[in-house]
C-alpha cells in the first residue's frame, strides 16, 4: 500500500512539476493542414493551444486534398482540417466540443463547423456572434448536428 501511494505521489509531483494538468498531460495532438496567409486558422490554433492541445500546423498549397483524404462530406468545409485521435476537425469547432468528442468517443469520421462563422474560435468580431451548428459526419457522408452556439 505505501509503495502505491509513493508511486501516486511521484506521479502528481511530476505532472505538477511539468505545470499539466493529469487530463492536459494525456490531451492527444492535433495535427492541422492550412494555407500559410490564413490569418484565422492562425488564431484557432491559437485557441486550440490556450484550451490546453499541443498543436503542430502544416501550411499546404491546396487543403481541400486533405478534406478528400480524409473523407469530409460535401459541403461541411471550411478553411482548415485537423487531425486528433483519428478525428477529423473541419473549421472553427470550439475547443470544448473537441474535448467532449474525445471523451465520449463517438463512432464519427469527425465534426465539423461549416463555412466560417463570425463568433466561432479564430472568427472573433468583436461583439458580433453568428449561431452556427457543430456537426459530426461518418464515412458515409450522413451528419448530425452534435452541438450549437
Amino acid at each position: 500500500m505505501a509503495r502505491l501511494l509513493s508511486l501516486t505521489l511521484v506521479l502528481l509531483f511530476g505532472i505538477a512539476q511539468s505545470g499539466c494538468t493529469q487530463s492536459e498531460a494525456s490531451t492527444p495532438e492535433v495535427m492541422v493542414y492550412k494555407s500559410a496567409t490564413c490569418g484565422c486558422c492562425g488564431k484557432w490554433v491559437e485557441h486550440m493551444q490556450e484550451a490546453g492541445f499541443e498543436v503542430k500546423t502544416t501550411d499546404v498549397d491546396d487543403v481541400t486534398v486533405y478534406k478528400k483524404k480524409y473523407g469530409l462530406p460535401a459541403g461541411m468545409g471550411s478553411c482548415h482540417t485537423a487531425v486528433v485521435d483519428g478525428y477529423v476537425v473541419e473549421g472553427h469547432v470550439p475547443a470544448d466540443v473537441v474535448k467532449r468528442m474525445l471523451e465520449e468517443k463517438p463512432d464519427i469520421a469527425g465534426i465539423a463547423v461549416p463555412g466560417m462563422p463570425i463568433g466561432s474560435p479564430g472568427m472573433e468580431q468583436g461583439d458580433h456572434v453568428d449561431s452556427y451548428e457543430i456537426v459530426t459526419f461518418n464515412a458515409a457522408g450522413e451528419t448530425t448536428v452534435y452541438a450549437t452556439r
